[in-house]
């Protein structure tokens, strides 16, 4: 739960004493049973509120039980209201925590709801229907109770680089063989445009292959092969990255000798003391040059 902590550390609390830094410790902390209960039961809410979206989607259950939805929703987000607001008014740089990752997402948990009064009738059906599915993006809340979110979240940041290589290498040859493929089969065989060839191109590198386009030349089905081949033999690059960067962070977050005092061994890359008893803790290099 480690980003509950760099949140807390970013935003600072409103005052050092009173009912605000309590708060502020109970809804940006976790470290006491008030601060765990409230985890607990944004949780459940989200949880419960996901749910509802989700089956609220179904014909049957939303004939059903369309009034309880109703109900539930707007329970939730009164919840979610109630905590967006609080969060504001206890920590110290409120613009600041507006403005960041979980600001936004927790204002996107909250506003479809409240807009949804306003986009009343038949024409802005549509969008009250597209405002209620985004009530999905609420599961990106539960990410700050997610122990090592932030562990992924760096390793996607170090691997972005080689990732948009990678995607970039990708781009460029469903450019090329969408080209290719339009000037071989044409328009006649459903290659109406080099987009349309790129989507093939996508679909068939990907190895999901649809059907609803296919080459019916020799020189366009040797094409496929060799497309299919590519698609096997790069796949799996993008795992690779990521697996990598995910085990280079693993290690450095494990980079000490349990501690001498209690033996936890779990701390983090940058941690001086141990996070159970206080005691000073020695990387397993240096204690081997000590050695």
């Amino acid at each position: 739960m480690h980003a509950r902590t760099s949140s807390a550390d970013a935003f600072g609390p409103a005052t050092k004493a009173g009912w605000r830094a309590r708060w502020f410790h109970i809804i940006f902390e976790h470290d006491d049973a008030a601060g765990r209960r409230f985890d607990v039961l944004v949780i459940v809410a989200i949880l419960g509120s996901i749910a509802v979206a989700v089956f609220d989607t179904v014909a049957q259950v939303h004939a059903r039980y369309s009034a309880l939805f109703y109900a539930l929703e707007w329970t939730f987000t009164l919840v979610f209201t109630l905590e967006y607001a609080m969060r504001i008014l206890v920590v110290d740089r409120p613009w600041r925590y507006v403005c960041s990752f979980f600001g936004i997402v927790d204002l996107l948990a909250v506003l479809p709801t409240w807009i949804s009064l306003v986009a009343v009738g038949s024409q802005y059906l549509l969008v009250v229907r597209a405002l209620r599915i985004l009530r999905i993006f609420r599961i990106l809340k539960l990410t700050r109770y997610v122990g090592e979110a932030d562990l992924l979240w760096i390793t996607l940041v170090r691997a972005r680089r080689k990732v948009l290589i990678f995607f970039s290498t990708i781009l460029t040859l469903v450019l090329i063989f969408g080209a290719l493929m339009y000037l071989i089969e044409g328009p006649q065989d459903g290659f109406t445009s080099i987009p349309t060839s790129m989507y093939w191109a996508i679909v068939t590198m990907t190895t999901v292959g649809f059907g609803d386009i296919t080459p019916k030349t020799t020189l366009g089905k040797l094409i496929t092969s060799l497309i299919i081949l590519i698609g096997y033999s790069i796949i799996a690059v993008p795992t690779g990255i990521f697996t990598a960067e995910l085990a280079a962070g693993m290690r450095a977050r494990r980079n000490y000798l349990p501690c001498a005092q209690c033996g936890q061994a779990d701390h983090e890359g940058d941690a001086s003391y141990c996070r159970i008893c206080g005691t000073p803790l020695h990387k397993a290099g240096e204690a081997q040059r000590q050695a």
